[in-house]
């Protein structure tokens, strides 16, 4: 386990098949029974196996529920079928309606789903897509069967980290009642990316991976007509070497209207949200995604495309009833976005409609409070249904 990185080792699946055996041996030796065992992902996919196959008669467990959260869909935990006697678990656990073959390797996650009590996802709209073929990684039948079980909760923020009222890191703090601190923000902001400090122009940022999946490929495609509006562009972010090419080269060519940062600064982060005028975070799929609720706090108004947590927590304003906290386009596809910049654009030319979107997003409750109610009624469902 004394590694440089969590994953990304070839004996991942290994050190996690030992991890999930060591937190039920801890809790008998513990000895204090356990009514709930949250798991996460891929990673702890093989606890609730163990706990329904090697354990199913071990009375200290004959009560104790497992959940496991979905973040990520995407990583599965491979591992090959060969593996599963090596980790304490039986043959027959490779096939059949119980297996854990997943195209001819074994999948933590897959066993995870299989034998968990409750599945959450990270949000609401996330736990419809992954029953999809387009967002299910070929374990949407899977999912779909396991429905009735599945529950989409959205991530909480820590307000106490990303507050703009308290905020550390940013040059003034403010807040909904006063956003007097917030032009200060992006005067400082503009100062360290080497930009004109012209306060009257939209500053638009994104902090990011460059990844496909982040939607690089859509703001790429229209980067050059963003820069023909009025609107200055912030980058803070590192991957796809073509992406920081293509951002270098353009920071490169525009230093007066695009800076760029590449690598992982959190307190640049903090500066972005409370600095920015707009945030751009056009995903491909999204789970949940925190920096959009970030945006929305610190008034900065977010322009997303409607998938997972981003269309759960973005509602398109409208200008007739004055609700709504942002800008969101539908179909992956770069004309939809631009559209949705101009939309923001010109709302953002008009101060009134602009401040009310803003208190629209910066009224949003985001808190883990929230969240967390809503785990505890799954903890108790799946402990009444064990007879906990």
């Amino acid at each position: 386990f004394w590694r440089d990185g969590l994953y990304g080792h070839s004996d991942d699946a290994e050190r996690f098949a030992y991890f999930s055996r060591a937190v039920l041996e801890l809790c008998h030796r513990i000895g204090e029974k356990v009514d709930v065992i949250h798991c996460n992902d891929w990673m702890t996919g093989l606890l609730p196996v163990y706990l329904r196959t090697n354990y199913a008669y071990d009375p200290f467990f004959a009560t104790t529920a497992t959940i496991l959260t979905i973040h990520n869909l995407a990583f599965h935990g491979m591992f090959g079928l060969d593996a599963i006697p090596y980790f304490g678990l039986g043959s027959h656990l490779a096939y059949g309606d119980m297996g854990l073959e997943f195209s001819n390797v074994g999948s933590s996650l897959k066993g995870g789903i299989l034998y968990c009590d409750a599945i959450t996802t990270v949000s609401k709209r996330y736990a419809e897509e992954i029953q999809t073929h387009e967002h299910g990684f070929r374990l949407d039948a899977l999912l779909r069967q396991r429905c009735y079980s599945l529950i989409g909760i959205l991530n909480g923020v820590d307000i106490d980290e990303w507050n703009p009222a308290t905020d550390k890191y940013i040059a003034a703090n403010y807040s909904v009642n006063d956003l007097s601190g917030k032009e200060i923000c992006k005067r400082e902001l503009l100062k360290r990316f080497n930009l004109p400090t012209d306060l009257t122009k939209p500053l638009i940022g994104v902090i990011s991976r460059m990844t496909d999946q982040k939607g690089f490929d859509l703001i790429m495609k229209i980067m050059n007509r963003i820069l023909e509006t009025s609107a200055n562009f912030v980058l803070l972010g590192s991957g796809t070497d073509s992406y920081e090419r293509y951002f270098q080269a353009l920071r490169d060519s525009r230093p007066d209207r695009v800076g760029v940062y590449f690598g992982f600064n959190n307190a640049l982060a903090h500066q972005i949200e409370a600095g920015c005028d707009v945030f751009l975070m056009p995903s491909s799929y999204e789970p949940c995604g925190l920096n959009q609720m970030y945006s929305l706090l610190y008034g900065t108004v977010p322009i997303v495309r409607a998938t997972g947590g981003l269309d759960d927590t973005v509602q398109n304003f409208d200008r007739v009833r004055m609700e709504g906290n942002g800008f969101k386009f539908y179909d992956y596809n770069a004309e939809q976005l631009l559209e949705r910049i101009y939309e923001a654009l010109i709302a953002y030319n008009e101060p009134e409609l602009w401040r009310r979107i803003i208190t629209n997003g910066m009224t949003e409750d985001f808190s883990w409070t929230v969240s967390a109610k809503k785990y505890l009624d799954v903890y108790h469902t799946v402990r009444q249904r064990l007879g906990g």
